[in-house]
């Protein structure tokens, strides 16, 4: 969800003072050559892309190609292209699950030597592994995401820390009736899987094994699917938890007539709702993501996206030198504030000035991080300590494996369905290829 209105008119604002010449991106450069970003749609992306051209003063102009908005869409065609030694793709913006699949098929290059330490500094370890295959790194960090658990504090005075606390607070709003679901991501998707990987994680459990060759499914990973099992059949999820992605848990917080008192979702939620149900908004808070076990805090799974440079690439020296800007901490940090985008760089979030240094900060037309970002501090403890989802060139088949097997939540048996996950997803590790 990307932030309008108020978010809209920063940007109009801030534009032309933060990021110069936003003409570059459509002229060539000097010396003629072009470098190619394949990246998926976002706000304020090309602003970034112009800040980085006039930084380039004409010895290289980037081109900002759109991928499609959905992931399945951006990956397909830079696939299909990379699988045809497509030279005209320079830079890449890969899901942070992806990373796996292109280093081994040797469709991205390995970072060395100062461009490698310079994607490196700074870096949280959660996200710096979702760019790294092999014990090499093959991307750099463009943004980060982890989900937090959002309440009502009209209704929650003392948040929950596990999953058993979260439970029985919301069955006893049920019986005061009280708004009392807990909406979470449990449609047959990514979002699903995201939820169980971060369930397991809180667990100490482990799906495959750290090189991603082999089925673990040990007892953490069982008790993960007793918690989702718990969870789904305890009477406080929304009917529609089968079909709930992340727009639709956050629609359903939001709504006038809401029955929700929590929320498990990504930060992008503190931006939304002060727009949608201001009155909600004002009591809108936030805690870490539920652990499992009593004074062991959840450890969430990273999201964001990567910026990996083509093995196929006319311009390698300088696509490195391209990606290196497009995702700085300046950049990061306008990204941030200007779109919700969490920065992979810790010192951004310890930046306060406003995100137009040459002008007075103010909290709504010139923000700094901590005014788009109440919630950072908290973002930042649960990035200490999160955990990248399970790394192997296989990913999408065992995504789909075990998104398939955990629906619906409330059918698992955890000794059953963890011997049929172990079997698909051996499965799903042996196959031959890449799907296309």
């Amino acid at each position: 969800m990307r932030s309008a209105g108020k978010r809209r008119r920063l940007v109009a604002m801030l534009g032309s003072a933060l990021l110069a010449a936003p003409a570059l991106v459509a002229c060539g450069s000097a010396s003629g050559t072009t470098i190619n970003v394949y990246y998926s749609p976002e706000q304020n992306f090309d602003k970034v892309v112009a800040n980085c051209n006039a930084k380039a003063n004409g010895r290289y102009t980037i081109v900002y190609n759109k991928l499609p908005r959905e992931a399945d869409g951006q990956r397909e065609q830079m696939v299909r292209r990379l699988a045809a030694n497509d030279s005209e793709m320079d830079v890449l913006g890969l899901d942070v699950v992806w990373v796996a699949e292109f280093a081994e098929a040797g469709w991205i290059l390995p970072w060395t030597g100062q461009n490698k330490a310079d994607a490196e500094q700074d870096v949280f370890p959660g996200p710096l592994k979702t760019a790294t295959w092999n014990g090499q790194l093959y991307a750099a960090t463009k943004n980060t995401n982890v989900q937090l658990l959002w309440y009502d504090d009209r209704l929650v005075t003392t948040p929950p820390t596990t999953f058993d606390d979260m439970i029985a607070q919301a069955q006893q709003l049920k019986a005061q009736g009280k708004p009392h679901q807990v909406l979470m991501t449990g449609a047959k998707y990514e979002g699903l899987v995201v939820q169980y990987n971060t369930i397991v994680n809180s667990a100490g459990g482990h799906i495959l094994s750290d090189d991603g060759k082999q089925v673990v499914m040990d007892a953490g990973a069982v008790k993960g699917l007793e918690v989702l099992k718990k969870f789904a059949t305890s009477g406080v999820t929304n009917p529609a938890l089968t079909t709930s992605q992340e727009q639709t848990i956050q629609n359903g917080f939001e709504a006038s007539n809401s029955q929700a008192a929590f929320l498990l979702n990504w930060p992008y939620a503190y931006s939304s709702i002060q727009k949608a149900n201001p009155d909600r908004a004002a009591h809108f808070k936030w805690t870490r993501y539920p652990g499992v076990e009593q004074g062991t805090p959840g450890k969430v799974t990273v999201g964001g996206f990567n910026l990996a440079v083509s093995a196929y690439s006319k311009h390698p020296a300088e696509s490195f030198e391209a990606t290196l800007c497009l995702r700085s901490a300046a950049n990061q940090k306008y990204q941030a504030i200007t779109e919700g985008l969490p920065p992979t760089i810790t010192s951004v979030y310890q930046d306060s000035t406003p995100v137009n240094s040459a002008q007075p900060r103010d909290a709504k037309n010139n923000p700094s991080m901590d005014d788009a970002y109440p919630m950072k501090d908290t973002i930042l403890e649960e990035l200490n300590d999160a955990q990248a989802r399970p790394l192997t060139p296989a990913y999408q088949n065992a995504s789909t494996v075990i998104s398939n097997i955990l629906s619906p939540p409330s059918a698992i048996d955890p000794p059953t369905t963890a011997d049929r996950l172990r079997r698909e997803l051996t499965d799903a590790l042996n196959s031959k290829g890449v799907l296309p």
